[in-house]
């Protein structure tokens, strides 16, 4: 019940956090999670991705307070409630974000997070496996913990995606996790040996076997904090309340939504909020829970004249199949995410790199497994980067045990529309390109009568939905910022002992999707944390559309 390091949940950062501070042998570290096995079919089998994350016994279960700006409907925010949390049972799509992601973070106060900072720790944590497919190896890991694959890419539709964005006049990438990320290209996935390559395969199971590295199933409630320092963790198991004792750090790594719930019931946060909760004020700082960002996305999806699409597979048969193969081989469509072709574009110039990124899946279908009643389809789920909207997570009750209170607060400004309606109208034209001639039926949805900006708008405010990329709620910043939750060594402002690192310290969000970014902020962590030296900066340069003020097309006409 004791650790130099107890580190609050086995998510993403926090399973990289729990192999890297044991990695010396020198200190005790002991990981707190709520969440139970991973074990089986349903989380360990790519091709079953829509499973997991819809399932009661892997997930939060949270639900945003009703949105305004999208017909007060309330949208899923699923976070992961099992070993290895959201990596557990997301997408498994990975992408490193934007060298200016980075370069933002930095400007806005938090110093050494720079993309040259955060480069090395990105090769420090990858293996990368092109597949024999291209790529980049100048600009990738070779012998860290977390295996990079890409799918193979068999189904025609995956390169008549890529072909089709070229014929439109973007440009082309082979690797947007290397040193070009504007473009259409492959898209690379967290899969290895045909299994879901979690934080909890890739990181936690080995810092487990070392005999300095335990974990203990339990609910958080609080951080103890005792004159100014955490010195421990209140936990609840089998109906009791007992404490954890930490003797160095408390490292707090529970999600976007759980760890500024867990800093309020610790006192940490809004005076006044937690007054009103009845929570005693140990530091006050009006931040904890602001900040709140997301990517939403649509589904486009088009209608296909051949019988080529994974709908012939949406049957009992040929999923008992897959599963067969992958169980008897980890092979077959059910090694795959599916998400096997990808774009990143600038929606207009004079935007300096990406803010449109395109997921390609060779069916129409949501994430929750309800198919298109039409039979076979494609389609491109597609939505902006950069949003400037903001919400909230706050208190719901002074329990602990209550879920937060989460407010995305979507689509509240008038440049959000419009850049949805850039993405609506830039996928017709990359579904209108010859590439597509072949197998382009009509349009599922929107619809080929939504054209005007009211339909456009009206189909929005209905239909989209979450990329489940929540962050930002504990922002990383300057110290006398008064707005940062955590220092730029992740150190909560205000308490010693305390740190936060996971996706909730994201200044802003990164281009694409969190997992990876989420993992490298556990990396980079521990170096802190451990008050090691960072990893020497890189001085590679990433690719920028020369002429990105007048055009969004490619430099080079195809």
């Amino acid at each position: 019940m004791q650790a130099d390091f107890v580190i609050i949940g086995s998510g993403s950062a926090g399973s990289a956090m729990a192999y890297r501070l044991s990695e010396d042998g020198k200190h005790s570290v002991l990981v707190l999670e709520f969440g139970g096995s991973d074990a089986g079919p349903f989380i360990q089998m790519p091709g079953a991705l829509s499973y997991p994350m819809n399932m009661k016994r892997y997930d939060w279960g949270y639900t945003s307070q009703p949105e305004p700006h999208l017909n007060n409907r309330r949208l899923a925010a699923p976070r992961g409630k099992v070993i290895g949390g959201s990596s557990s049972i997301n997408g498994m799509v990975y992408v490193r974000g934007h060298a200016r992601d980075f370069d933002h973070w930095e400007e806005s106060g938090a110093s050494g997070w720079g993309f040259r900072n955060v480069l090395p720790y990105y090769k420090r944590m990858e293996t990368w496996d092109g597949n024999g497919h291209g790529g980049d190896p100048a600009w990738r890991g070779t012998d860290g913990p977390l295996h990079v694959t890409r799918g193979p890419r068999l189904n025609p539709l995956y390169d008549a995606f890529v072909q089709a964005g070229q014929q439109a006049g973007y440009e082309l990438t082979d690797d947007y996790n290397g040193e070009k990320q504007e473009g259409f290209g492959p898209m690379e996935q967290t899969v290895y040996k045909g299994r879901r390559w979690s934080a909890a395969n890739a990181y936690l199971r080995p810092a487990l076997k070392r005999p300095n590295c335990d974990m203990l199933r339990c609910f958080v409630r609080r951080v103890i904090i005792k004159e100014g320092r955490a010195t421990g963790v209140e936990i609840e198991r089998g109906g009791r309340v007992q404490v954890v004792t930490a003797n160095r750090e408390v490292v707090l790594a529970a999600s976007a939504f759980n760890s500024p719930k867990i800093l309020m019931h610790s006192g940490i946060g809004p005076a006044a909020h937690l007054a009103e909760h009845g929570v005693d004020v140990i530091a006050d700082r009006p931040g904890v829970g602001g900040n709140l960002q997301d990517h939403l996305e649509l589904y486009i999806q088009q209608a296909c004249t051949q019988p080529i699409t994974l709908f012939k597979h949406w049957n009992l048969w040929s999923k008992g199949m897959i599963g067969a193969q992958w169980m008897l081989g980890k092979s077959g469509l059910g090694a795959s995410n599916q998400f096997e072709s990808a774009a990143f574009l600038r929606s207009r110039p004079g935007v300096e790199y990406p803010d449109i990124q395109y997921h390609f899946l060779p069916l129409a279908v949501r994430y929750d497994g309800k198919i298109a009643a039409e039979g076979h389809g494609f389609q491109a789920h597609v939505g902006p980067m950069r949003s400037a909207s903001r919400g909230r997570v706050s208190l719901s009750s002074g329990d602990p045990m209550a879920a937060p209170h989460i407010a995305f607060n979507y689509m509240a400004h008038d440049t959000d529309w419009q850049d949805f309606r850039r993405c609506i109208r830039l996928t017709r034209e990359i579904f209108g390109q010859a590439a597509f001639d072949p197998y382009r039926g009509k349009e599922i949805q929107p619809g080929e009568d939504v054209q005007s900006d009211e339909q456009l708008n009206a189909f929005i405010a209905e239909h989209a939905e979450s990329a489940y990329h929540p962050c930002g709620t504990c922002k990383m910043g300057a110290v006398d910022d008064p707005q940062a939750v955590v220092d730029p060594e992740c150190r909560v402002i205000g308490v010693d002992g305390l740190r936060v690192a996971d996706s909730s310290i994201f200044p802003r969000i990164t281009n694409g999707n969190l997992n990876g970014p989420s993992i490298m902020t556990g990396e980079k962590a521990a170096d802190h944390i451990l008050g090691r030296d960072p990893l020497p900066a890189s001085n590679q340069q990433p690719w920028m559309h020369p002429a990105w003020r007048t055009t969004i097309k490619a430099a080079e006409p195809a």
